[in-house]
């Protein structure tokens, strides 16, 4: 019989909420960046919406990750990873399998905290502020992450002109209380402006899916 070691590679299903499949594989090149000894794999729902931006798009979408959710664990996921910054379907995930279900918001900002000081969310539209805002109080991190602002750019511009949202970015990053320490960048989408945001700004930058990748590395069983 063979017994499961550390040093085992744990199967890790990113999960992307959305039905937008240039999205999923950006996520999943970051995932395997920030953690290359866990071994990923990358699903798109193909029913949910085409971009979360809002509770109504949160709403439909819900359902059919669920069920991709409970294809995931009878495939024998160590973890899955729920590629969306609202944690769309988050709390219902977690409690229908019984392992890790972790949501990108609520990794970031379990990292900002661990940093310690203030904390600011940059999200891509208006409508997700509200949701965000509900996930930071819901989970206790009400406190320490105060700010919750749009740069009013559309989710899927993340992928298709990365360049022009980084510069939306980075406009509002400018201008963030003085004193922040960490800037959460609010959509999976945003790996694909780290880099060009980084080279501008002296802050820390956490983006969700580096941060539940990382968090996945110590969800292996002993």
């Amino acid at each position: 019989m063979q017994v499961r070691g550390w040093f085992d590679p744990m199967r890790v299903f990113l999960i992307n909420p959305n039905s937008t499949e240039a999205m999923t594989q950006t996520a999943l090149a970051a995932a395997r960046r920030a953690a290359p000894d866990l071994v990923f794999e990358g699903w798109t729902s193909h029913l949910g919406p085409s971009a979360i931006e809002g509770p109504e798009d949160g709403a439909r979408a819900v359902p059919p990750l669920l069920t991709l959710i409970d294809q995931a664990a009878a495939q024998g996921a160590g973890a899955i990873i729920i590629a969306c910054f609202d944690d769309t379907g988050l709390a219902e995930a977690q409690a229908r399998v019984s392992c890790p279900v972790i949501g990108i918001g609520q990794a970031s900002f379990v990292m900002a905290q661990l940093r310690g000081g203030s904390s600011a969310v940059i999200t891509t539209v208006p409508e997700a502020i509200p949701v965000i805002q509900e996930n930071l109080r819901a989970q206790g991190f009400a406190q320490t992450i105060k700010v919750v602002e749009a740069a009013n750019t559309p989710v899927l511009s993340l992928t298709e002109d990365p360049e022009w949202a980084a510069a939306q970015f980075l406009k509002l990053a400018r201008n963030l209380p003085q004193g922040t320490r960490s800037l959460i960048l609010g959509c999976s989408g945003a790996v694909s402006i780290i880099e060009a945001l980084s080279r501008d700004l002296d802050l820390v930058l956490i983006d969700g899916v580096t941060a539940a990748a990382r968090l996945a590395t110590v969800m292996r069983p002993l």
